[in-house]
């Protein structure tokens, strides 16, 4: 079985090296550009694609028509995300379209948490103090975990597992979701969104990115929050709308934004701008904004969660191309 794999980084090659050893029957074809119409390598003999990208496919009808049409059955992304995929189109081609929905949700929910107390304990101003030798304490006196009320937008398996954390440490801990679970409600309380806004000091969004998520947290969204509240996202940029966070910024309604995503970053994060300007203008606003901590989508990034990635993608796909079916088909 030939498969192609696209986008394939650095850190991915020691666990497809291990995958590859354990499956010496495989031929797994490592191409290092993003999938598009224009970057799509030739198709003889291959079974399967996988990909990993935030930027879109960017395929017409005819693109996934053509896949169909040259053998391929699924496209599988190493990823939780699927938006980057024209899914509709793709499954009009007959295409099995398949993610990797828990990798690893302890490390996105152990990033967030670890967000959450560096905004709590001001820790960026803190370091940007020191890197300039000033080693005064003044404005920055910090509130324990146990004393603020952390609200949490998608308690999934990543939103439910920092429920967990956060409860664990003393937190009085509210969850918004669709769908309740019971497990979650044993250490979260679930509440409306209105009243999440309204009483959380902490805001930690993980949702999916789809028609109902994009631009969640807006300027209404904003204008219902505690006065100095502090947001984090480690879900998707789309969910929240950048020009009325930065409002919010300047006008005090947050005090501080730990962002992991941002919208536009596909071709930003992950590159490296340090002799040339960030050519995207909100992230450019962002990285220089004092009260916002910028990280280049890496909640996700451990050992544990490559290695899953890794495995449950490339099981899935061989699943998909011998049986037709997947668990993991969305």
């Amino acid at each position: 079985m030939k498969l192609h794999l696209y986008s394939v980084q650095a850190h991915e090659e020691k666990a497809l090296d291990a995958y590859q050893a354990q499956h010496p029957e495989l031929e797994l074809v490592r191409i290092d550009t993003e999938l598009h119409p224009d970057t799509l390598v030739d198709l003889d003999g291959v079974d399967g694609i996988l990909i990993q990208q935030r930027t879109p496919i960017g395929g017409d009808q005819t693109f996934y028509d053509t896949l169909s049409v040259q053998g391929i059955k699924q496209i599988t992304t190493r990823t939780a995300g699927y938006d980057m995929i024209e899914v509709d189109r793709a499954k009009n081609a007959g295409l099995s379209i398949s993610n990797v929905p828990a990798y690893s949700p302890r490390s996105v929910a152990e990033f967030a948490l670890m967000q959450i107390f560096r905004l709590l304990r001001h820790t960026p101003a803190f370091d940007t103090r020191v890197a300039k030798q000033n080693f005064l304490w003044a404005g920055l006196a910090a509130r324990e975990i146990h004393s603020v009320t952390v609200g949490i937008i998608g308690a999934g398996r990543i939103g439910g597992t920092l429920a967990g954390l956060l409860h664990a440490l003393g937190a009085r801990v509210l969850v918004y979701d669709v769908r309740p679970r019971v497990e979650v409600s044993y250490v979260a309380d679930y509440v409306d969104i209105q009243t999440l806004l309204k009483q959380s000091d902490v805001i930690s969004i993980h949702v999916d990115l789809n028609s109902t998520s994009i631009d969640l947290i807006n300027r209404d969204a904003f204008a219902e929050m505690k006065t100095g509240m502090m947001l984090v996202n480690a879900s998707r940029g789309p969910v929240v709308n950048t020009e009325a966070l930065f409002e919010a910024l300047d006008n005090g309604q947050v005090a501080a934004a730990a962002l992991d995503t941002m919208p536009n970053e596909g071709p930003i994060f992950n590159a490296d701008f340090t002799n040339g300007a960030i050519p995207d203008i909100n992230i450019a606003k962002a990285q220089a904004h004092p009260n916002i901590l910028l990280t280049p989508h890496i909640a996700f990034f451990t050992d544990t969660a490559i290695d899953n990635m890794t495995q449950i993608a490339l099981d899935d796909a061989i699943k998909i191309i011998k049986t037709g079916q997947s668990e993991h088909t969305v």
